[in-house]
C-alpha cells in the first residue's frame, strides 16, 4: 500500500524521523515520540475554527492503529503540510486586493477552499491521535533536532523576501508571480509526498495513505495547468485558460 516504487531519497522528513529515533513501530511510541512541530513566531496564523478530538474519532484512530499503525513519519508530515497549505491560502487571499486576472482568481479561490478543507483533515487527525495540533502559521516551523531548536522552512514553501515581492506586485506582474510561485509551493509538496513514501513504515495509516494520494495527484493536476495559465498570462492572456 505505500507506493513502494517511488524512489526512495535523502529527505528532510526522513530527517525529522530521525531525529525523533522513531522507527515504524506502533501509535503508542509514535504518540509518545514525536511531537509536532511548533509554528516558528514570525508568521501570523490562517483563522479557522478550532479542531478538537472526538469520541468516535479517537476511538477510530485506536481501531486504525491496532491494524496499521500511524508513525512519527505520518505526524510529521501531516503537522508540516498544515503549515505548507496555510501559506498557499495566504498567498491565494491577495489575488482579489491584488488585481489578479479572473483566470488566477478562479484558481486561488479553488486552492482556499480545498486546502482549508484538508487543512481540517490534517488536524482532526492529529487531534484524534493526541500529538499537539499545530496552527496553520504560513512560515517556517521551529523544529526540535537533537534537543536544539532550527527554524525550517518546508519543501517549496516561499521566503519573506519572495512574499513580499509577491505582495507588493499588481495585476499582470501578480499573476505571473502568483503562478511562478504556486508552481514551485505544489511542486514542494509533492517533493514531501515523495518523501513521506520513501520512509520506512510511513503511510500504512489508511488515511494518511488516502491524503497524502490525493495532495500528490491534485498538485500534479495544478502544476499541469498553472504551467499553461503562465505562459497564457505571459502572453497577455491572449486564449482561454485552463479549467
Amino acid at each position: 500500500m505505500c507506493m513502494l516504487h517511488m524512489p526512495r531519497t535523502s529527505t528532510l522528513l526522513a530527517a525529522l524521523v530521525s531525529a525523533a529515533t522513531v522507527g515504524c513501530g506502533g501509535a503508542r511510541g509514535a504518540r509518545e515520540s514525536a511531537p509536532s512541530p511548533a509554528p516558528a513566531t514570525n508568521a501570523s496564523a490562517i483563522a479557522l475554527p478550532p479542531v478538537h478530538a472526538t469520541p468516535a474519532g479517537i476511538a477510530q484512530a485506536k481501531a486504525d492503529s491496532a491494524r496499521l499503525p500511524w508513525t512519527a513519519a505520518d505526524a510529521h508530515f501531516m503537522a508540516a503540510m498544515i503549515h505548507h497549505h496555510a501559506q498557499a491560502i495566504q498567498m491565494s487571499r491577495m489575488a482579489p486586493s491584488h488585481g489578479a486576472s479572473p483566470e488566477v482568481q478562479r484558481l486561488a479561490s479553488r486552492i482556499i477552499n480545498a486546502q482549508q478543507d484538508e487543512i481540517r483533515t490534517m488536524q482532526q487527525w492529529l487531534a484524534d491521535r493526541r500529538p499537539s495540533v499545530p496552527e496553520p502559521t504560513p512560515g517556517p516551523m521551529m523544529m526540535d533536532m537533537g534537543g536544539m531548536q532550527h527554524e525550517m522552512l518546508m519543501p517549496g514553501m516561499l521566503t519573506e523576501e519572495q512574499m513580499r515581492e509577491l505582495d507588493a506586485a499588481r495585476g499582470a506582474d501578480f499573476d505571473r508571480l502568483f503562478l511562478t510561485f504556486m508552481i514551485q509551493h505544489h511542486k514542494g509538496a509533492t517533493s514531501m509526498v515523495r518523501d513521506l513514501f520513501a520512509t520506512y513504515g510511513a503511510a500504512q495509516d489508511e488515511t494518511i495513505f488516502k491524503f497524502a494520494s490525493d495532495v500528490n495527484v491534485d498538485q500534479t493536476t495544478e502544476i499541469a495547468r498553472m504551467e499553461k495559465m503562465l505562459a497564457l498570462a505571459k502572453l497577455g492572456w491572449t486564449g482561454a485558460a485552463p479549467q
